[in-house]
């Protein structure tokens, strides 16, 4: 399998899809989702997605532009959606969506996206290639 094959193919197969309920406890003085629970959250949503395309031992060095474009009120559903989006030679970049789904209602929209990038570490905690080993 040539390596954009065995990209195409490890990508598919890491797409996350994490549901969340929005309580009380998660929220700031406004009601709405604490933008740091919801930081935390995506980049969980992302480490799980990047580990599942590589198996191997990750840290975030970035996140790059978050967008809140909507609060997200209390007592809501949420559904994070984190897909690899860029591979490079010893970091994978992972696009987060979060969708905002009222509780008692049929709609679903984006309220919150962003990108968070990973590196791979080898046993000395230096990097690694996030392809080695892999020959599907």
């Amino acid at each position: 399998m040539d390596q954009d094959a065995l990209i195409a193919k490890r990508m598919q197969h890491a797409i996350t899809r994490v549901t969340r309920t929005v309580f009380p406890g998660r929220t700031n003085h406004h009601n709405t989702l604490f933008g740091g629970e919801a930081l935390a959250w995506m980049d969980e949503a992302a480490f799980i997605a990047a580990t599942r395309f590589c198996r191997k031992p990750l840290v975030t060095v970035s996140s790059d532009r978050v967008d809140f474009k909507e609060s997200i009120p209390a007592g809501t559903l949420v559904e994070l959606v984190a897909k690899v989006d860029h591979v490079g030679r010893t970091s994978i970049k992972v696009q987060v969506d979060i969708f905002l789904e009222h509780m008692y209602e049929d709609d679903q929209h984006k309220a919150i996206s962003g990108s968070f990038t990973f590196v791979a570490l080898g046993p000395d905690r230096k990097p690694v290639p996030v392809l080695a080993g892999f020959t599907e």
